[in-house]
């Protein structure tokens, strides 16, 4: 049993010792087939560990935006097409609301003596987006409760805004016209200090306006999408059951009238989306796996032609077709591997790089750096499988005639 243990032993390390002499013996050769597996593992490495950086910078994103939190859409009945101000303080009075951000956008023309912009990106905001909001607030002050039941005609710029039209001034207290309208600015506001949903799925503006002055220039007094942020995200579910019955009277049973969606769901969907991209972007990137595979097999091919004789002399010599073939995969295997291997670092150098360029975390992902090993291993097992077997079904007598 040992001496058998010991003989196995020593034949691994011989044919170990054979493959890494010819890999070295034949540099240029191997290193062009390294090459096919290299470029498969880090497009396969690099894109999983970015896609899993952009999804866990989304996750993050939802969680500061408030797990918990619903997004209201109003599509309307023929009675009643959206809702008053009126409607949306009657659903912050439900049990465990914390607050509501009504969503209102524009576009519009802003202009201060002879600058302009044609179509300037103006969102509607409340006191209380504010509040959830503290580091959107640059300098100067945020919209009030009075300034919503005025409509006053005040705004909030971010920087683009003051280098457009108050460059080198100080634009607090100054004014702008907003399709005619004279505002007065009253802060400067960082849109990256902006975690809410209505942020996010209602892109960055460049202006802010209490939502009410937002409808008055939409020449309307109704609110057809909001958010709802709640105590926490286990108060999320009773909260949408108590808002579908308010929602549901309002609207007088009619019913697709609006639509409800949790934080959770939305979170969901784009994990689905990104796991979905994700595979398929490895499905692409192991095609090159496959490539490099044909690669190997190629080399191992042309290895057995040239190597005819020497395994026709190790056959005359008592060598069984077990141990040449294993020689042969064992090179096989050795070109895959070490493909694999520096195509992992080179996969995860490169994704930090695109995680960097995009501002989003990186993460290794051990499962990838596992797929890529893993499958180059096994790419060089299988297309070394078939050049091994050639190599020991060659008959020594007809081998050893090529001498």
């Amino acid at each position: 049993m040992l001496r058998s243990l010991h003989s196995g032993l020593a034949m691994f390390w011989e044919n170990l010792r054979m493959s890494v002499a010819n890999i070295r013996q034949n540099r240029l050769r191997s290193s062009l087939t390294i090459l096919g597996i290299l470029i498969g593992v880090t497009a396969v490495i690099a894109l999983i560990t970015t896609v899993n950086g952009v999804s866990s910078s989304i996750s993050s994103s939802f969680t500061s935006m408030g797990a918990g939190s619903l997004s209201v859409s109003i599509t309307g009945s023929d009675l009643k097409s959206g809702l008053s101000r009126e409607d949306l303080e009657e659903l912050t009075q439900i049990e465990y609301v914390e607050g509501i951000v009504p969503s209102v956008s524009l576009n519009a023309r802003v202009s201060k003596g002879q600058n302009y912009e044609s179509s300037v990106s103006i969102a509607g905001r409340n006191a209380y987006w504010f509040s959830i909001n503290e580091d959107a607030l640059s300098r100067g002050r945020a919209i009030n409760v009075l300034d919503e039941e005025s409509m006053n005609s005040v705004c909030l710029i971010d920087s683009e805004m003051v280098e457009t039209f108050f460059y080198g001034e100080d634009p607090l207290e100054q004014m702008l016209y907003i399709d005619g309208n004279e505002f007065l600015v009253i802060g400067i506001f960082d849109s990256e200090g902006d975690t809410s949903i209505s942020g996010m799925m209602g892109g960055t503006p460049s202006i802010l306006i209490p939502y009410t002055t937002a409808n008055r220039l939409n020449n309307t007094t109704l609110i057809t999408a909001f958010t709802v942020y709640t105590q926490g995200p286990s108060y999320a579910e009773g909260v949408m059951t108590q808002m579908e019955s308010i929602l549901d009277a309002m609207f007088s049973y009619e019913e697709d009238c609006y639509e409800i969606t949790t934080m959770e769901s939305i979170e969901s969907t784009m994990e689905e989306m990104l796991s979905m991209i994700s595979a398929l972007l490895a499905g692409i990137a192991s095609i090159a796996l496959l490539v490099g595979g044909i690669g190997i097999m190629n080399m191992m091919l042309t290895s057995v032609t040239e190597r005819t004789v020497e395994i026709g002399l190790k056959k005359a010599l008592g060598a069984k077709p077990g141990q040449i073939q294993s020689q042969f995969l064992m090179e096989s295997f050795l070109l895959s591997l070490a493909g694999g291997v520096i195509g992992v670092v080179l996969g995860l150098l490169l994704s930090g790089i695109l995680c960097n360029a995009m501002g989003t975390g990186f993460a290794i992902s051990y499962g990838a750096i596992a797929l890529g090993v893993g499958f180059s291993a096994v790419v060089g097992i299988l297309f070394g499988w078939a050049p091994a077997r050639k190599a020991s079904k060659l008959n020594p007598i007809e081998a050893l005639r090529r001498t």
